[in-house]
């Protein structure tokens, strides 16, 4: 009796033993063989299209580039209308998510290192109860695609950075049963993610040497007066910078075309508009949509709004900034024609779009006063 107790123990440790080794093997096995997962989110087509390959899920939406360079072809001082110099504006960061809000600020905190062009952002696993929900990864793609329309939009001073070539990457490795994710923004290996016109950091340096010294100049002829102040910055792109009708100048879309080349289109106007407005700390959102001009032709294009006597009023520089065809005489009223309106003289000629991509969020933007300025 006394040997069979001992056979049956002797039996149960070998099975112990032999379930050890197989949990053990196929932990090794899985840890050997099941590779990481990455995934790269593009950005720069106008549909979702889902290239299954073995270990590699592209997800491709239209970029907040593409869609903005398809956008074309009284005097009181007022304090609150001044927030703290250097400041940038974050009007759009405020209606972010959780999950956007965390993307938005690895953009905002790498900002100074993405002039290197390939610098790269680390979020590691900070993401690991958004990918493993059901379709995980589209839930995150599309968190920065809007995160990116944010950042873009609030950030007026990116002009060295194509935000198409700029890769959300997510990694997935499985040990046993526990799965870990890492993500990280990048460039396609081997590339960057420059603008057209810089291909490298020290390009970007010089640039931004004389965007600053552009900007210093304007800010030396400011008052402090809210009004005068958005009048001069307003005057000063009028009478320096030149619509690029071909939009051919380099950064014709960004305050490098406006402030350096002294030729942009709507969208440079409107950035350098901001970009100038965010530095003195007088609150400024970029907005976009529809004009329709006064022969009649509708097409994409972009403003700002301003606060100015604690109301919010729309300015169109580009439209204030009329080419002169033959020899014509452009009257000093016509550089005002857009100036500091409100929504009832604007909304006649302007069509607001709240989304900034086709499906992408809607965006809210400032009540604007009904009267003008």
């Amino acid at each position: 009796m006394k040997n069979k107790i001992v056979t049956f123990f002797l039996f149960l440790i070998m099975l112990v033993l032999i379930a050890g080794l197989l949990f053990v093997g196929w932990a090794i096995y899985n840890d050997m063989f099941v590779g990481d997962v990455v995934q790269t989110l593009h950005t720069d087509e106008n549909m979702v299209a889902i290239d299954q390959g073995e270990h590699t899920t592209k997800v491709q939406k239209k970029s907040i580039i593409d869609t903005i360079t398809d956008i074309f072809t009284t005097e009181e001082e007022v304090i609150q209308d001044y927030s703290a110099e250097g400041s940038v504006g974050k009007y759009f960061y405020e209606q972010l998510s959780n999950t956007q809000k965390v993307i938005y600020n690895g953009l905002q905190e790498s900002k100074n290192k993405l002039i290197t062009g390939t610098y790269k952002i680390e979020f590691g696993n900070k993401f690991s109860n958004v990918l493993s929900q059901e379709n995980g990864s589209k839930i995150l793609g599309d968190d920065y695609q809007t995160a990116i329309e944010a950042f873009t939009h609030d950030n007026a001073d990116l002009f060295f950075v194509d935000i198409s070539k700029m890769y959300l990457n997510m990694e997935t490795r499985k040990k046993g049963f526990k799965t870990t994710y890492n993500v990280y923004i990048a460039p396609d290996e081997g590339k960057n993610y420059f603008a057209k016109g810089f291909s490298s950091e020290y390009d970007v340096k010089i640039a931004m040497q004389k965007i600053e010294k552009e900007r210093d100049y304007i800010k030396s002829k400011l008052t402090g007066n809210t009004y005068k102040d958005v009048k001069k910055i307003h005057d000063y792109l009028i009478d320096n910078v030149e619509y690029d009708e071909k939009s051919e100048s380099i950064g014709t879309y960004t305050i490098y075309g406006a402030l350096v080349d002294k030729k942009c289109v709507c969208e440079g106007y409107t950035r350098a508009f901001k970009y100038i407005a965010d530095f003195v700390g007088i609150k400024c959102v970029i907005m976009q949509g529809t004009g329709t001009n006064a022969q009649g032709k509708t097409e994409k294009h972009a403003w700002n709004a301003v606060r100015v006597g604690g109301s919010w009023y729309l300015i169109d520089i580009t439209w204030d900034d009329p080419i002169i065809v033959g020899r014509g005489v452009i009257l000093q009223s016509t550089h005002y024609k857009y100036f500091l309106k409100g929504s009832n003289t604007f909304n006649k000629d302007h069509i607001l779009e709240k989304q900034f991509t086709d499906g992408g969020k809607e965006f809210s933007y400032p009540t604007i006063s009904v009267a003008d300025y």
